[in-house]
């Protein structure tokens, strides 16, 4: 048990209607029965206090043990929050600028080249510690696309488990880029290489920094880099092949401790994990009467940091930004889900999603691993959470 128990209640102590939630329990369980996904877990609080906490289904579909409340899942890009407030606690302490060069800290990624028209040109500007963390450094995903640099990513191995944080940010520093940096939002490694700036800056592995200075304070005793022997049994599993399109479900193997600690998707968790770490967010970078973040620097991340800048319409929805980790809502409306202005989140490639609500007090977290799937229960679930509020 954590050292910080999470405070309860009852949903409608806190404005949520019993009968709605019971509605997302019975839509989670037919889904389920169904077939479409093994199991889930769900965590809720608003105003602070925990009023869902609930496992469905099976945690593996082999072993068809029941999914218990605290099962480990991969939570693949919801490491990038986590990995993000690491950096920015580093900033707090004036360790550097958000408009400082990577290549202050990384001299591979002095002189950048763009792929233009299969030519290598001169970067326009230098990639920016900022560009990381709002994905505009230039920098892209091997499985975004089918250009030559997504193809040099691919045989670059970049995603291999093998290599280390230096290893993968020296390789990335000698590729071409996809676009200049800050021409565009280009979902990408960039919070890899934020990653390996933690570990200059901070003189400490990624694992041993987040585990010191986040997972620690906050509670979080099942989150980290790998699963570690004793902790096997919890950890939740996917199918075999996706039940509707019938494509391979591959999920990263983190039961032995790795080399590569990916800062943008390497971290395995709980629901209620996770939950700790979205709370502290919501409460302005503070838990358990220590602080992690300061106020202001929460106002920062959670503001957009794209203005005119173009995002990809299937990662970013209609009326959002992005800020420094999180996609940011901007508009009431335009998005085919609901939410406030001010509300942030983000997910994971397996199907774990949260989001924090300031204005609503409220924070969600759902987990599954069921990588097709995952568009469906991200909004299937804020639907019907947000369909829950009563005041």
């Amino acid at each position: 048990m954590s050292t910080h128990p999470f405070p309860t209640a009852r949903p409608e102590e806190e404005g949520l209607s019993p009968e709605a939630l019971a509605r997302l329990r019975a839509a989670l369980n037919s889904r389920i029965e169904n077939g479409h996904v093994p199991g889930a877990v769900a965590a809720i609080a608003r105003n602070g206090r925990l009023v869902l906490h609930e496992a469905f289904g099976a945690r593996d579909p082999i072993a068809r043990d029941p999914m218990p409340r605290d099962a480990i899942f991969r939570i693949y890009s919801m490491t990038k929050p986590i990995v993000s407030v690491a950096a920015m606690m580093l900033w707090e302490e004036g360790r550097f600028l958000l408009s400082d060069p990577i290549a202050r800290f990384i001299p591979a990624f002095a002189g950048s080249k763009v792929l233009v028209a299969g030519e290598n040109v001169a970067a326009e500007r230098a990639i920016t510690i900022q560009d990381l963390l709002r994905h505009t450094s230039g920098l892209t995903y091997e499985f975004r696309g089918t250009e030559a640099v997504h193809r040099a990513y691919m045989d670059a191995k970049i995603y291999r488990r093998s290599q280390t944080n230096e290893d993968q940010a020296a390789m990335l520093a000698a590729l071409p880029l996809i676009d200049h940096p800050g021409a565009r939002w280009e979902y990408s490694r960039s919070t890899d290489v934020l990653g390996r700036l933690v570990e200059i800056v901070s003189g400490e592995t990624l694992g041993a920094f987040v585990k010191t200075r986040i997972l620690d304070p906050l509670g979080m005793e099942d989150s980290g880099f790998f699963v570690p022997e004793a902790d096997q049994a919890r950890l939740a599993g996917g199918f075999a092949k996706d039940p509707e399109s019938g494509a391979d479900v591959p999920l990263l193997d983190v039961r032995e401790e790795p080399s590569f600690e990916s800062g943008g998707g390497g971290m395995v968790g709980t629901a209620l994990d996770y939950l700790r770490f979205t709370q502290m967010l919501l409460d302005n970078g503070e838990a358990h009467r220590v602080r992690l973040l300061g106020r202001k620097t929460m106002e920062l991340m959670t503001s957009d940091h794209l203005g005119a800048i173009k995002g990809s319409p299937d990662l970013l929805p209609p009326g959002h930004g992005f800020g420094l980790g999180f996609a940011v809502r901007l508009a009431p409306g335009m998005a085919p889900f609901p939410g406030s202005v001010g509300s942030y989140f983000w997910g994971g490639a397996a199907g774990t999603t949260f989001w924090i609500d300031p204005k609503e007090r409220l924070t969600a977290v759902l987990m599954i691993q069921a990588p097709g799937q995952r568009e469906h229960y991200r909004v299937l679930f804020r639907d019907m959470v947000y369909a829950a509020i009563t005041d």
